[in-house]
């Protein structure tokens, strides 16, 4: 489960600028012990300003508040309190409970209840309101694990516990697994998290916890979106860019997708089948299992 980070009592509080400068100036990683134990405390010091989200709340209620970061900076549920810099930005995430109106609504699934999955980067965060969302703890050995639909993952239950009001915990990237479920009542956390341009080529997985296997890949993009657009579009060039890319990228994730768009755009079954068929004897184990998959739900 995420580490339990234990740093007592502050007496000092700072502002989301001064805790993104403390941050910026020492820098966030994840592989050195008194990086994140720094990190951690700026992130304790900006929890215990008891007042800096609720008044940055009302100031843009009131059209008062000032409008740092682009448009999209703030949702129903999160809340970018800086823009990515430096490796990294702040956070704030609202929890509802079951008896809220929003939850009622929209559902759990709108706010990731029960969806189990893993990250593919690093983040601290910090109950800072409320008895906390609880989530179901477990670890697993991301190398260990291909990445396919119906693949065991090796979950290892670790226990269920709650983000209560000043606990504070690092989450470890391909490592902690967490299936979250509603607080009791209305709940916010704070965040720093780990950001890196080479984030999006390392896998992000769903799980199914009943069966205790990979449901999902979380963690497509924008590479996937354009070859499938690209290809279904027409055009020797990208039907050739989707042929050499599922025979040898280094991701098997846009291997993959490479086979998926020709296949997408194939004109008809016989062919559909006839690109599965190939990616069976592609060399990838995740590709060689979705191409098996797909070409089950073609029979």
């Amino acid at each position: 489960m995420p580490r339990i980070i234990e740093l007592g009592q502050r007496s000092d509080a700072m502002t989301v600028d001064e805790c993104a400068a403390a941050i910026a100036s020492s820098g966030f990683d994840a592989r050195c012990e008194a990086s994140v134990l720094a990190v951690a405390g700026y992130l304790k010091a900006l929890g215990e300003n008891r007042t800096f989200l609720g008044d940055w709340m009302i100031g843009l209620l009131a059209g008062t508040g000032k409008r740092d970061g682009p448009d999209s900076s703030y949702s129903a549920q999160s809340i970018m309190l800086t823009a990515p810099r430096d490796g990294f930005f702040l956070r704030a995430n609202i929890w509802p409970s079951e008896r809220d109106s929003c939850f009622r609504r929209s559902g759990a699934h709108s706010f990731a209840y029960g969806a189990a999955h893993d990250h593919n980067f690093d983040f601290l965060t910090y109950g800072y309101l409320g008895p906390g969302y609880r989530s179901d703890y477990f670890e697993y050995d991301h190398h260990a694990v291909a990445g396919y639909r119906g693949e065991p993952a090796g979950l290892r239950f670790i226990e269920r516990s709650a983000l209560h009001e000043g606990k504070l915990m690092h989450y470890r990237a391909h490592r902690d697994v967490h299936s979250q479920l509603p607080p009791d009542s209305l709940s916010v956390s704070l965040n720093v998290m780990a950001c890196d341009p080479s984030q999006g080529w390392y896998d992000q997985y769903g799980f199914d916890l009943a069966q205790g296997t990979v449901s999902d890949v979380l963690s497509t993009g924008s590479t996937e979106t354009f070859l499938r657009a690209a290809v279904a579009m027409g055009g020797d060039n990208a039907i050739g860019l989707a042929q050499d890319w599922g025979r040898s990228h280094p991701s098997d994730r846009i291997r993959l997708a490479g086979f998926e768009a020709r296949a997408h755009a194939a004109a008809n079954v016989a062919e559909r089948d006839e690109i599965w068929r190939d990616a069976e004897q592609s060399g990838s184990v995740l590709v060689a299992k979705e191409a098996a998959r797909k070409r089950r739900l073609i029979a």
